[in-house]
């Protein structure tokens, strides 16, 4: 991995668009490369169904991640057993191969709490909404195990583009710098913060170059090639293991990539952005890319695609069904798991909530 990128013709790549290998692969077997390929099919058609099913009304607000699957499975299959994975609100796709189920991450965005309660054997932070407000958590979580002396531990932090606008990119970065955590920063830059585009973020060729100033390393790739992903997190991973280095073991990661839908649900990108720049980046799709270079390989045929296909689209299908099977939640636990005790004037909303409630009765409610 190079030091410290400013020029973004330089940034790391291993597969070019139409999947011929560019750069040095890292050292895959052949089962983790199918893997790879499978949970990037996993990811789509999941955000395919997820966003029919908002359309459906049967779920609530969505953030497609189509696009950017190269970067969120790339990288996830880099972490150890023993390693934490810290999301935003988009990491669906990384979040299956760490061991979030499906039916979890659906029951999330149909606003049930429960979709936000990680498995204690699972090493994920649960969704975070707000806009860098995981950084300084990853952090801090980073620094307890340097304090605790787990050398063999190190976290993956996932962050978009427009969070390095944010007041806590920057404290989490600094302090991550001063403190030497292990800890890798991944930066998503998917093009566009909403509406915002990349240009209007910052006057910095990369925003890989943005950890020099708080005294890290600083790496861009390309983030539709799930191969060069893996490759850089790997290896900043490996380097926040390693106490005894002669660098600080923070990274950042500017993974370049670009998401293909609308950055939620209730957002219409066709107001801010033309179809030509789709179009282009579409070209650059991680899945075919990838699937040609194991097809190259002779790793992948029709016959194990299709058989990826239906066993992937018989997932998606189970959690589906196992989600929408769930009771519904009751309306008055949007109040709960935010205060230990309410604040008098949120205690003054649901009274009055309850008591509307009772008068029109739950389903009013559940229905709007």
């Amino acid at each position: 991995m190079s030091t410290i990128q400013r020029d973004p013709e330089n940034r790391v790549q291993v597969l070019d668009e139409d999947g011929n290998v560019v750069g040095e692969p890292p050292e895959l077997d052949e089962s983790t490369l199918l893997a790879i390929y499978r949970d990037m099919k996993l990811a789509r058609h999941f955000d395919e169904r997820a966003v029919s099913l908002q359309r459906q009304g049967r779920m609530g607000t969505y953030p497609p991640l189509s696009g950017q699957e190269g970067a969120q499975i790339g990288s996830a299959h880099a972490l150890a057993e023993q390693d934490w994975m810290v999301p935003s609100y988009r990491e669906h796709g990384a979040g299956v191969v760490r061991g979030v189920p499906l039916e979890q991450t659906l029951l999330c965005w149909m606003g049930y709490e429960k979709g936000n309660e990680i498995d204690e054997d699972v090493n994920v932070l649960p969704v975070a909404v707000p806009i860098a407000s995981q950084i300084p958590h990853a952090a801090g979580l980073a620094w307890s195990w340097k304090l605790q002396g787990h050398d063999d531990r190190a976290g993956i932090c996932y962050f978009g583009d427009g969070a390095t606008s944010e007041g806590d990119f920057h404290e989490g970065l600094n302090f991550a710098g001063v403190y030497d955590v292990p800890m890798v920063f991944f930066c998503n830059n998917n093009q566009w913060a909403i509406s915002v585009p990349r240009e209007r973020q910052t006057a910095a060729e990369t925003l890989a170059q943005k950890a020099e100033a708080y005294g890290f390393e600083g790496v861009q790739v390309d983030g539709m090639d799930p191969l060069a992903v893996y490759k850089v997190t790997q290896e900043a991973l490996e380097k926040a293991r390693n106490p005894d280095g002669d660098q600080l073991r923070p990274t950042m990661i500017e993974a370049v990539q670009y998401r293909f839908g609308a950055h939620t649900t209730a957002d219409d990108p066709t107001v801010y952005r033309d179809e030509e720049e789709v179009e282009r980046w579409k070209a650059k799709d991680p899945i075919p890319r990838l699937e040609t270079y194991l097809r190259n390989e002779g790793i992948l045929d029709d016959e194990s695609v299709a058989e990826i296909e239906a066993s992937v689209e018989s997932q998606v299908d189970e959690a589906i069904d196992a989600a929408e099977s769930e009771p519904r939640p009751e309306p008055t636990e949007m109040f709960e798991h935010v205060y230990e005790e309410l604040p008098p004037e949120l205690q003054a909303q649901r009274d009055a909530f309850v008591e509307s409630v009772e008068r029109h009765g739950k389903e009013a409610f559940l229905e709007e």
